[in-house]
């Protein structure tokens, strides 16, 4: 198949470009992500990103969103991570919506400001044997790690083994019962929590969730993967930018060729990358039998590529690269996350081997 980005699209990714270099620069990031709580206060930029009515796009307008699709929440999810700010509640929320196209009132209130999370170890990928069960009266047992916005999501969506076969339950954030322990992070620009649940009632979610967790995985992999090229790009940018600056011998180290094929070796990953995902996205987009091989692939291959640049980019560096008042940690921390999140490359490679019947 053949594709580009649309003329809207390009426009798309240069106004939000824009909002966030307005509403997010570096020194405003920090200040959220260094606040007195030790995981950082995430509430003054999902604030922004509500009010200025971001958090619709990639969902349809019959459920509240600003219409797009696959490829506009790609784009979404390179320009958060390059911008560096926080993104675990819109990750979590984007992810959950497929679930809830039969739950049009639930998906308004997630883009007005009321984050959804799927009760899903963000460790594993998403389809991976539900660890909560659920007894006859519709209430819900069981403990789940690792929760990506758990912390911060005002519903949740949980895959549970019934005697009638898996379901989907959504139980409310304050629901007695529940108990939800947030997790301290080196990258402070996502959140996980641990969630327990003691007898907590539920409701069920229309629609078969075997399904929709089959296209969440799929999503899941190439938003992740979106953001390590986010990542990626901003880690090439601060590279460059440092070895124009730093100079040995009276020439900038930029002219070095050691130097230089550094920055090189991330470029070719990043364009390498930039295909995949974008490919990726289109074939998710209108549900090509080939968009789970993709997505399993850019997760596996460019996640990958982005923590290899995270330490190429350390190197290029040197000593300042190790400061916690240079910003390059920020990004090196993200693209470490984004390789383990929702399942490491071997996990992904695995998933892909299985399709392709390697194995």
């Amino acid at each position: 198949m053949q594709w580009k980005l649309s003329e809207e699209q390009d426009a798309y990714r240069e106004a939000l470009s824009g909002w966030l270099a307005d509403v997010a620069g570096p020194e405003q990031v920090r200040a959220w992500l260094e606040a007195d709580d030790e995981r950082g206060d995430h509430g003054p930029f999902e604030q922004r990103w509500n009010e200025g009515g971001m958090a619709g796009v990639g969902i349809a307008e019959s459920l509240g969103g600003q219409g797009g699709g696959v490829v506009e929440l790609a784009l979404t999810a390179e320009e958060l991570a390059r911008a560096g700010v926080p993104s675990s509640a819109w990750l979590a929320t984007v992810l959950a919506v497929p679930l809830l196209e039969r739950h049009p009132d639930l998906v308004k209130a997630a883009v007005a400001g009321s984050p959804v999370a799927l009760l899903v170890p963000s460790g594993h990928l998403p389809d991976a044997s539900p660890t909560v069960s659920m007894g006859a009266d519709g209430r819900l047992s069981g403990h789940v790690l690792q929760v990506l916005a758990a912390d911060r999501a005002e519903t949740l969506l949980v895959p549970v083994e019934s005697s009638a076969g898996p379901q989907l339950r959504i139980v409310s954030a304050g629901a007695a019962g529940l108990t939800i322990t947030p997790r301290r992070l080196l990258d402070r620009t996502r959140t996980l929590a641990d969630v327990r649940l003691n007898g907590v009632v539920s409701e069920a979610v229309d629609g078969d969730p075997v399904v929709g967790l089959a296209r969440v995985v799929d999503l899941a992999g190439l938003l992740v993967a979106a953001d390590a090229l986010g990542t990626m790009q901003r880690m090439l940018d601060l590279a460059v930018e440092y070895s124009l600056q730093r100079r040995q011998f009276g020439v900038p180290i930029g002219s070095f060729q050691a130097v230089k094929h550094a920055a090189a070796s991330i470029l070719v990953d990043l364009e390498a990358g930039r295909s995949g995902v974008y490919l990726a996205a289109a074939s998710l987009e209108i549900d090509d039998a080939e968009a789970p091989l993709r997505a399993a692939a850019v997760k596996a291959q460019v996640t990958a590529a982005a923590s290899r640049a995270a330490d190429t980019a350390l190197t290029m560096h040197g000593a300042i690269g190790y400061t916690w008042e240079h910003d390059l940690h920020l990004f090196y921390k993200r693209a470490r996350l984004d390789e383990q999140l929702f399942g490491a490359p071997k996990e992904w490679n695995e998933r892909l081997a299985d399709r392709l019947q390697l194995v």
